[in-house]
């Protein structure tokens, strides 16, 4: 059962001051919105859906990709939302959650209990039952007490059955507190699911303090991989080594491209993600990948890490082969690769050696390739 995500990260965030919107401010080095679609890129859902300011489109093209993408938000969260469902109108979508892109902190459980809860329903919503003691204030003063029986704060993300959510939007008059309100507005049943302290709202300046102290609590997933390949020389008038042609004497043979850098790299992702080698997801007996270009290989495993929940934090990869000479070529294969991982070219290595005249490297029969890579959850 196909289930989205709409990420509502349309607004201007004034309380919180700074220079950009709140969802754009850093947290754990990282963009706030970064945070909440990594947790439901490690829920493995998708697509998602980013309803962002129009200016802020072309700031979140660093998150984009593996199932993210974006539309413009409108003048209130209610158009917004609606603008994020029309653009998954047709898409075969049967559930969709929908999250303020201010709440970083969705954790896995959560999400969970909201999916099991659709099962059952058409409408569900996590809160947290209010404990203390609440006041209806004046001119700074307590004005009265209010009765806190069968009060919940409410939370995000919100889970709807699709088709429920896009009629009570469509037919809901005006602007809304959340999306809760439209769907009771339509006459839905919404479950109430218990929220979590942590899924917190960063709406002043001091919630980022709090939600830097609950991350820090978190212990973080970082994987790290190794590859390594091996291609003898054959006929020919060039190697492509990390996607860069070089000029030689000779080719490389393989049932590929050859790009024996590229392919040790797709290895070391591959590894960290415990999902085997190139082989298994591009068999060799495939006729269809004879002399394919190595860039789908590394395209794909980059996207299954993506998919996974994982940011590249780097990647390093080592040549030995004694000609042809790879330093004039370095920094091009660098900013090749990083184009293919969609990461800074500041996080990815190319570097060459030699065997010093000794092994099959060193008698210039083939080049080997070693490349390591660093994964860590987002």
């Amino acid at each position: 059962m196909s289930t989205a995500v709409v990420i509502v990260a349309a607004g201007r965030g004034t309380r919180m001051g700074g220079a950009l919107p709140k969802q754009w401010q850093t947290l754990a080095g990282r963009p706030v919105l970064a945070h909440a679609i990594g947790a439901f890129r490690k829920a493995g859902l998708a697509p998602i859906v980013l309803a962002l300011h129009p200016e802020d489109i072309p700031r979140a093209g660093p998150l984009l990709g593996d199932g993210v993408e974006t539309v413009s938000g409108g003048a209130s969260r209610a158009a917004s939302v609606r603008s994020a469902l029309a653009a998954l109108e047709g898409r075969g979508i049967a559930r969709v959650l929908i999250h303020d892109g201010a709440r970083p902190l969705v954790g896995q459980p959560l999400i969970a209990r909201l999916l099991a809860a659709l099962d059952t329903g058409p409408a569900a919503a996590p809160a947290v039952q209010v404990s203390d003691a609440l006041w209806r204030g004046a001119e700074g003063r307590v004005a009265a007490a209010v009765p806190r029986d069968g009060l919940f704060r409410a939370q995000t993300p919100q889970a709807f059955h699709f088709e429920a959510i896009r009629a009570a939007h469509d037919a809901h008059p005006g602007t809304a507190a959340d999306d809760v309100e439209v769907a009771l507005a339509a006459g839905l049943d919404v479950r109430i699911v218990e929220g979590d302290e942590d899924n917190i709202k960063l709406t002043w300046p001091g919630d980022f303090a709090r939600a830097e102290r609950i991350l820090g609590g978190t212990a973080m997933d970082i994987r790290i991989g190794q590859g390594y390949d091996v291609h003898r020389f054959g006929p020919g008038d060039a190697v492509v080594l990390c996607g860069v042609p070089v000029p030689f004497d000779r080719g490389l043979d393989g049932h590929s491209d050859a790009d024996v850098g590229m392919h040790a790299l797709t290895d070391a992702i591959y590894g960290a993600l415990a999902e085997g080698d190139i082989g298994r997801h591009f068999p060799p007996s495939d006729p269809q990948w004879k002399g394919a270009a190595s860039n789908i290989f590394l395209r794909h495993a980059a996207a299954r890490a993506g998919a996974r929940g994982f940011a590249i934090a780097n990647a390093d990869v080592t040549l030995v082969c004694e000609r042809p000479k790879i330093g004039p070529h370095a920094e091009t294969m660098r900013t090749t690769l990083a184009g293919i991982l969609d990461i800074d070219a500041g996080r990815v290595s190319v570097k060459a050696t030699t065997s010093e005249r000794l092994g099959f490297t060193g008698r210039e029969e083939g080049i080997a390739a070693l490349a390591s890579v660093t994964l860590v959850a987002q």
